[in-house]
């Protein structure tokens, strides 16, 4: 199954800085194909709300890395991620189009955080 890392820190999740969006509704339509973990900032505040999306173990052995998905400020958004996951997700199912406008690199220092997967490090 693959993991999602949903950003909760400063801005992320915050009605003062996304105040269109039922921030719980959003990680509950997540936690409806994936596990979730919540974590602090990840240092990227003007992407807020970022999602990282996880390969599950067979995504991973096929070359699926972590994407993050960046503004995911709309409930559309979560729908779309969670039916890519249900296709499969990185390395699996190829990353629908929609999807691509929310890529982005993580930062540097989130970068530095990592598992030995590459995975986000999640406090």
């Amino acid at each position: 199954m693959s993991g999602i890392v949903v950003c909760r820190g400063c801005c992320c999740g915050s009605s003062r800085k996304v105040p269109q969006l039922d921030h719980d509704a959003q990680v509950r339509r997540l936690a409806e194909v994936a596990d979730v973990r919540i974590t602090d900032c990840l240092d990227v505040c003007e992407q807020a709300n970022v999602v990282v999306v996880r390969p599950s173990p067979a995504g991973r052995a096929a070359g699926g890395r972590p994407v993050w998905l960046g503004l995911v400020n709309q409930p559309e958004a979560a729908d779309d991620i969670a039916e890519w996951i249900s296709a499969g997700g990185p390395g699996l199912a190829e990353l629908p189009a929609v999807l691509g406008l929310h890529v982005f690199q993580g930062p540097r220092s989130a970068r530095r955080r990592v598992d030995p997967r590459g995975d986000p490090v999640t406090g």
